[in-house]
This record gives structure tokens, C-alpha cells and sequence, in this order.
């Protein structure tokens, strides 16, 4: 069977044509963001466009670890410092090797064993919609579970199902990435 080209092919190629020219154009055409002249710092605009208090910037701070679990080796290693910048470590070794810089803000664990971030592979932030709990109430009961995930140890979770509540855990992730609440990466 041979197709013979008609109008119709025609017009769809122009309008997908003039789609694209239109969608880039656009990109292209936005105005650029207008600089902040308020008397106090800039914010922070939200998923909702309103505006938020910013996500507070992580000084660098260094941690005295008396106990530190190497996860690589199995090993647990003694008396070593972690110095971390923008909420990732940037240097590890014993306190003879490290030098904390001055002025820089130190937790000391020197008594307590230091282990890497836990990853929770099977979670379920929403519980199973029941009559009486508002899609509301299931969001902040959510809330406290990524919550307690993060206060146990666990700085990465993967959730397996939302159970009925649609697309909230993309919602959750995107709060958490945006410092709108505490969480575990996910």
C-alpha cells in the first residue's frame, strides 16, 4: 500500500511546526526576573507561588566523631573529624590529619559512634484513605512519618505506594527538596 500525501498530512506538519516555533519562542521570550528591592532578605517563591521563608543555608561545620563507622571498609575508626560544607562532607580523616578551621562551628560526638546516613528502601508515607481522616489529616500523619524516618537515622527513603492518595508523595518530595519541611531525601 503506498500513502499518498494529502492536505491533511500537511496541515499537521505546519501546526506541529508552528507548535515547536511558539513553545521556543516563549522559552526565549520570558522576561527576566525583576531584582529584589525589599528591605529585608529575599524570599523564597513556593510550588503555590506564594511566598515562603528560604530554606536556611547550612554553615559549614566540623563534627568530632569518637566512633565513626566506615561503611566502605566495615571498619569502625577511632578519634576522626568530619568537616562538612552545604550539607556534604568534604573531608574525613583522623584528628591528627584534619585541621578545623578557626571560627568554624564544632559538634562534638567524641563520646558517641558516627554512622553514615541510612537508607530506608521500603516505606509507606500515606496510610490507606479510612472514612473520616481528610486527604488533609493524611498529608500531616504523612508528614510525621517521613519526620520520624529522618529523626531514626534514615536520610533517604524510596516509598513504595501512596495508597489511594494519587500523586502526594511527588508533592512530599518536592516540600522536602524546597526545605518546606524535614524529611529524608527520596
Amino acid at each position: 500500500m503506498v500513502l499518498k500525501p494529502t492536505v491533511t498530512n500537511g496541515i499537521f506538519g505546519v501546526v506541529a511546526a508552528a507548535l515547536i516555533t511558539l513553545s521556543l519562542n516563549a522559552e526565549q521570550a520570558a522576561p527576566p526576573k525583576a531584582p529584589w528591592r525589599g528591605a529585608s532578605p529575599e524570599p523564597c517563591i513556593g510550588i503555590d507561588n506564594g511566598i515562603n521563608r528560604c530554606k536556611p543555608e547550612t554553615p559549614p561545620v566540623a563534627i568530632r566523631a569518637g566512633r565513626l563507622f566506615d561503611s566502605k571498609t566495615g571498619a569502625v575508626l577511632t578519634d576522626q573529624v568530619l568537616l562538612i560544607d552545604h550539607e556534604r562532607i568534604v573531608r574525613i580523616g583522623s584528628s591528627s590529619q584534619i585541621h578545623i578551621p578557626h571560627g568554624m562551628r564544632v559538634v562534638d560526638l567524641s563520646e558517641q559512634m558516627v554512622l553514615p546516613g541510612l537508607i530506608d528502601l521500603h516505606t509507606h508515607m500515606f496510610d490507606t484513605p479510612r472514612p473520616g481522616i481528610s486527604r488533609e489529616m493524611s498529608t500531616l500523619i504523612a508528614v510525621q512519618h517521613v519526620q520520624a524516618d529522618l529523626n531514626a537515622g534514615f536520610t533517604a527513603i524510596r516509598d513504595m505506594s501512596t495508597h489511594g492518595n494519587g500523586y502526594a508523595d511527588v508533592d512530599m518530595r518536592t516540600a522536602i527538596d524546597r526545605g518546606m519541611i524535614q524529611g529524608p531525601r527520596t
